[in-house]
C-alpha cells in the first residue's frame, strides 16, 4: 500500500466501498469489481479491494478492530497481535510509564494497545505508508489524542524525557528473515543501548535468541499465545529478581525463574507433563518440575514426569496407559486392538515426523489416543495416554 492509496479510502466514498467489501469472497471479486467500477474510479476500487483483503487477513491478529484499521502487506505479517500487545502495554502501565517512544512502530499495533492503557505514545517509523496507517488507525479507534506519529529514522529520535522506549527492529528484508541480530534494522546493539536510556526499556527480539546473547542487566520474557511462541522481549529497568519470564496468553499466567539447576532424570511415572513452548524457550522447565514434584525423562528432553497429577498452567498433563520401547509394528497392533482411529502424535528428539508415522499406522476406529515419542538415554520410547486436567477425573487404568 502506498501512502497516496490510503488517503482516498478515508473519504466518505472510500469508507462506503470498504463497508461494502467487508465480507466479499474471492469467488465474487471479478463480478463485484466490474459493478463497482461503473460508479467509482478504478484506482479507488482497486485500493479498496486491496485494503479489504488485508483486513480479512488481519482479523486473526486484531479481531473486530481489523475491520476499522488500515494495513500494509508487511504490517499484517509483522505487527504484534492484539492480545500480546495488550499484555505488554499492561506491563508498561504497571511499571508507572506515562509517556513512551515506540520506535519502528509499523502500522501501530503496539502503539494502539499502549494508548488504550492510558499511555501517551510517540510512534516512529521511517516507512511513510506505515506511518500513514498508524495515524489512520489511531483516529479510527478514537486514540488520536494519545498517539503522535512521526515519520523519521529512529536513530534520530531523542528519547530524553520519556518514561520508556519500546523498539521492534525489523528482522526481515526483501530476501527473507534476518538471523544476525546486528543485521536487524536498527541493529540489536543500538536497540539495547536505547532501551537503557529511559527509566524503562523493552525491545522485541526473535524467540530463538541464544540465552548468552541476553544482556546481564535485562529481564528476558518469552510470550506464547494459545500455545504458540510469538516473541521474546528484553526488558530493562524492571528490577526483576529473577532473569527469565515465560508468559502464556490469553490466560496471562507468568512464570519467572532461571536460577534453578536442571532437574534430575528418572523413570517415566504415571503422568507426563509437556511444558508450554515459552517455558521451554525461557529455560524454566526446572521450575515446572519443581511445581509438580517431577523429574525429566531424559536430561536433554523437555518432558517432565511424575506419579502425581498437580495443577499447573505452564504444562499440559497426560495420564499414561502404556510406556514401551518404540516399535512401529507394536504400536500399530495396539491401536488396532483398541480400535483407535484418531491419533494425536507428539515427539521430541526423534527424526520421524507425525505425518509419516500416521501414514504407517493407518489408524481406524472410534477411539482417540495421544502417542508421545521421545528419545531417552535408554532408547526411544513410545508413551500412550490422554490429556487430563488436575481438576478433572482421570481415566481408568487401561483406557485407550
Amino acid at each position: 500500500m502506498e501512502t497516496e492509496n490510503l488517503q482516498p479510502l478515508l473519504t466518505p466514498e472510500g469508507q462506503a466501498l470498504l463497508a461494502e467489501l467487508r465480507e466479499f469472497t474471492p469467488e465474487e471479486e471479478l463480478a463485484l469489481a466490474t459493478r463497482l467500477r461503473r460508479g467509482h474510479p478504478a484506482e479507488l476500487v482497486s485500493a479498496a479491494f486491496g485494503q479489504a483483503r488485508l483486513r480479512q487477513r488481519a482479523r486473526a491478529k486484531f479481531g473486530a478492530d481489523a475491520d476499522l484499521m488500515y494495513f500494509t502487506p508487511n504490517g499484517v505479517e509483522q505487527s504484534t497481535r492484539r492480545g500480546v500487545a495488550e499484555w505488554r502495554a499492561r506491563r508498561f502501565a504497571e511499571l508507572g510509564v506515562k509517556r513512551l517512544a515506540d520506535l519502528c512502530c509499523g502500522i501501530g499495533g503496539d502503539a494502539l494497545a499502549l494508548a488504550r492503557a492510558g499511555i501517551e505514545v510517540l510512534a516512529v517509523d521511517r516507512d511513510p505508508a506505515a506511518c500513514a496507517a498508524t495515524a489512520a488507525n489511531a483516529a479510527a479507534l478514537g486514540l488520536a489524542d494519545l498517539v503522535e506519529v512521526r515519520c523519521a529514522d529512529v536513530a534520530e529520535v531523542d528519547v530524553a524525557g520519556y518514561d520508556a522506549v519500546f523498539t521492534d527492529p525489523a528482522r526481515r528484508t526483501s530476501r527473507g528473515r534476518v538471523f544476525d541480530p546486528e543485521a536487524y534494522a536498527p541493529p540489536l546493539s543500538w536497540a539495547i543501548e536505547t532501551g537503557r536510556r529511559t527509566p524503562v526499556g523493552a525491545l522485541k527480539v526473535a524467540p530463538g535468541i541464544p540465552h548468552e546473547a541476553v544482556p546481564a542487566d535485562a529481564e528476558a520474557e518469552w510470550v506464547s499465545d494459545h500455545g504458540d511462541v510469538k516473541e521474546a522481549v528484553l526488558w530493562f529497568g524492571t528490577r526483576a529478581e529473577r532473569p527469565h519470564r515465560a508468559t502464556l496468553l490469553p490466560q496471562g499466567a507468568s512464570l519467572t525463574g532461571g536460577d534453578l539447576p536442571d532437574p534430575p532424570a528418572g523413570p517415566v511415572g504415571r503422568y507426563l507433563y509437556e511444558p508450554d513452548g515459552a517455558v521451554i524457550r525461557a529455560h524454566l522447565v526446572a521450575e515446572v518440575a519443581e511445581q509438580v514434584g517431577g523429574r525429566l525423562i531424559d536430561p536433554k528432553i523437555a518432558y517432565v514426569t511424575s506419579d502425581e497429577l498437580v495443577a499447573t498452567p505452564y504444562a499440559h498433563a497426560f495420564e499414561l496407559t502404556d510406556v514401551l520401547p518404540f516399535h512401529i509394528k507394536k504400536l500399530k497392533a495396539l491401536l488396532r486392538e483398541r480400535t483407535v482411529g484418531t491419533v494425536v502424535i507428539k515427539k521430541r528428539g526423534m527424526a520421524i515426523t507425525p505425518e509419516e508415522l500416521r501414514r504407517q499406522l493407518k489408524p481406524s476406529g472410534p477411539n482417540t489416543v495421544t502417542v508421545i515419542l521421545s528419545r531417552t538415554d535408554h532408547g526411544p520410547l513410545m508413551m500412550l495416554g490422554r490429556p487430563v486436567r488436575a481438576d478433572a477425573p482421570a481415566p481408568g487404568p487401561g483406557a485407550p
